[in-house]
């Protein structure tokens, strides 16, 4: 019953007083540490998620006769909308898939009403997920500390890299034969290297749900997901092979992602300001709400590529209000990707342009 869940209230959220400060910090470093890419580029890159494995467009197929609590927001009228979806590797830097961290997963879609947050104005609703169902830090103060060592770290040989993903992989296989869990810090820095269809996003931090608080998922839906789910790709025979392998398998079959929701239902054991606290499914699991369809398409096409790196930009504050990000991590996110992002356009002088319609992305 809805009434079960948590009614959404302007004062879920309890900022610190120095909230602010801490966000100017993080912008601060992820700024230099984009200097430093930037220079040994030539180019700006994206401060997360730079390495890009594939984009694609398709339809979110929004399903009718959905429950009053999870008929809100974008979900609360069945229908169809465009959508394009991009698939990353976690680092801000353009390196060998041997560094096999956490990946990511950005959905917008298309032809969105309603009221949007402060700032945006265009027809689009961003989704943006990755693997893990919880972040490694719980608020900013905690992301400021973690990111103060990866802009250190981001000057260190690629080698020395490729060193510490697959001791934090081993470090993180060995946890989890006893505890049967990732650890979410070693899995940042070590994932498994599996096949980027085959595994389930998450938004980690919690959202407005219309009427209620959530997580959003994306979870694989296909048979043929199912099976490169058994499969581990080899990062060390082939330094693009989350790329190579996300281009060979549209070109051959469908991808479809079911997309879940985890309503709250009691903010002291699903608390939205501490993103590193798994919300317990026993308690309130993910249910779906839509499907997420990605025809056969070139994946990797350059103009498509060039624009997911150049053009395109994924953000939280791209939203509905009724999916307003919630909690210190999401405030944090809020302001730190319109920065990176105005930092990224203007460096390669490229206007930052929000597409209208499915149909700005190149085939």
């Amino acid at each position: 019953m809805a009434e079960t869940y948590l009614r959404y209230h302007d004062g879920i959220e309890t900022s610190k007083p120095d909230e602010d400060g801490v966000i100017d910090q993080i912008i601060a470093s992820m700024t230099r540490e984009s200097e430093t890419t930037a220079k040994r580029y030539g180019h700006a890159v994206r401060a997360s998620h730079a390495k890009v494995s594939g984009v694609v467009v398709g339809e979110l197929q929004i399903f009718g006769d959905l429950p009053p609590e999870l008929a809100q927001g974008l979900f609360a009228r069945p229908g169809t909308h465009p959508a394009v979806v991009r698939f990353a590797q976690g680092p801000g830097e353009l390196l060998k898939d041997s560094v096999s961290t956490h990946r990511g997963m950005a959905i917008k879609v298309f032809g969105v009403e309603g009221e949007t947050l402060p700032g945006h104005n265009g027809t689009t609703q961003d989704f943006v997920l990755a693997t893990g169902p919880v972040f490694p830090n719980p608020d900013a103060a905690g992301f400021l500390g973690s990111m103060k060592q990866l802009e250190i770290g981001t000057k260190a040989p690629e080698d020395v890299k490729v060193a510490v993903s697959k001791m934090a992989r081993a470090a993180n296989t060995l946890v989890k034969t006893f505890t049967g869990k990732d650890t979410p810090i070693l899995d940042f820095f070590g994932h498994a290297p599996k096949h980027p269809l085959a595994e389930p996003y998450y938004s980690q931090a919690a959202l407005r749900y219309g009427d209620f608080v959530a997580k959003v998922g994306a979870f694989p839906a296909t048979p043929a997901q199912d099976a490169l789910a058994k499969e581990t790709l080899d990062p060390s025979a082939d330094p693009d092979v989350f790329r190579h392998a996300v281009a060979a398998q549209f070109r051959e079959a469908e991808a479809v992602f079911e997309i879940r929701v985890q309503l709250c239902t009691d903010l002291d054991a699903m608390p939205v300001e501490d993103a590193s606290k798994e919300w317990s499914d026993a308690r309130s699991p993910y249910r779906t709400v839509a499907r997420l369809v990605l025809p056969v398409q070139a994946a990797d096409s350059p103009a498509r590529l060039t624009y997911a790196d150049d053009v395109l930009s994924f953000r939280p504050a791209h939203s509905l209000a009724a999916h307003r990000p919630l909690g210190s991590l999401m405030r944090a996110r809020l302001k730190t990707y319109a920065a990176l992002s105005r930092f990224r356009h203007e460096r390669n002088a490229v206007r930052e342009t929000e597409p209208r319609t499915v149909a700005d992305v190149p085939a």
